[in-house]
């Protein structure tokens, strides 16, 4: 259920939240449509957060949908350890190397995470990673401790910032110009991301792929169980296309009592964002 989900101030984007306000209630995702709980059941506990920026307009900054605030990346925080990688590659005055390659392969497509322990460590772990989110734009994202890379926190609007850094071409996230792009990442780098996030395994394309055309979807997707309490974050990010426009989304949830519901909760909250985003433009 959807309990807490409102936009940040934005005087300007009165009626795309009324919209979304109103597919959310048609979709019964919001508490107030959902039937009384018993007695022994816990309280609802999950919340979400979605950004949305559509990517062929001359907006820079994302509508955002709900309390912007940090959340566990789980397995979305892959796509960061990529673009780490690459950019200390670039430093280096070099391409991956076939290992990095097939740790970075399985990693996105398979969210293998033997191969992300391998390059958190390559990359410096936390150290390394908000190093090189200073030059992707990234402000709100700290990195996990020690080996748990999964713990990562980070908002919707700086996951924005990170596929900008991805997916936008005109000025590719960031303000490093050694790339000469425009961005910290350049464009042989952002096409690789973009070639990994485009060909996830048939299994893991679900999440922000809801709100779009599947086959024109690029996206990564994260899921952990926290041992503190048995609930599940569950996270989705990536472009995805509609009427043949493109919008970055992210959508960050926690609280879930199973994945499925957080899976559910996450493809209903893209799909009402990017309603509203659209109809708001």
């Amino acid at each position: 259920m959807l309990k807490r989900l409102r936009s940040l101030p934005r005087p300007s984007r009165t009626g795309a939240l009324l919209a979304f306000a109103a597919a959310l209630l048609s979709a019964g995702a919001l508490g107030a449509a959902a039937p009384a709980q018993a007695q022994d059941q816990a309280p609802d506990q999950s919340r979400v957060t979605a950004a949305v920026l559509p990517l062929d307009g001359s907006g820079r900054e994302p509508a955002v949908y709900g309390d912007d605030v940090p959340y566990d990346t789980a397995s979305i925080i892959k796509v960061d350890i990529l673009a780490t990688a690459l950019l200390q590659a670039q430093d280096a005055g070099r391409t991956l190397t076939a290992q990095e390659r097939a740790c970075a392969e399985p990693m996105i497509r398979h969210s293998d995470n033997a191969a992300a322990n391998a390059l958190w460590r390559r990359i410096g772990r936390a150290p390394g990673l908000e190093a090189a989110n200073k030059r992707l734009g990234l402000t709100a994202t700290k990195g996990g401790p020690g080996a748990k890379w999964g713990l990562t926190r980070t908002t919707a609007s700086d996951q924005i910032r990170l596929l900008r850094a991805v997916f936008d071409t005109g000025a590719a996230g960031g303000t490093d110009a050694r790339a000469g792009t425009g961005g910290a990442l350049n464009a042989d780098s952002r096409a690789y991301i973009r070639t990994l996030m485009n060909t996830v395994e048939p299994e893991q394309a679900w999440g922000v792929s809801a709100a779009g055309t599947p086959s024109a979807t690029a996206l990564k997707n994260g899921w952990l169980q926290r041992s503190t309490s048995g609930l599940w974050d569950v996270n989705s990010v990536g472009r995805i296309t509609v009427d043949g426009h493109r919008y970055l989304v992210a959508v960050l949830s926690d609280g879930n009592a199973s994945m499925g519901e957080g899976v559910s909760l996450v493809q209903r909250t893209a799909r009402a964002a990017v309603s509203s985003t659209v109809s708001g433009h």
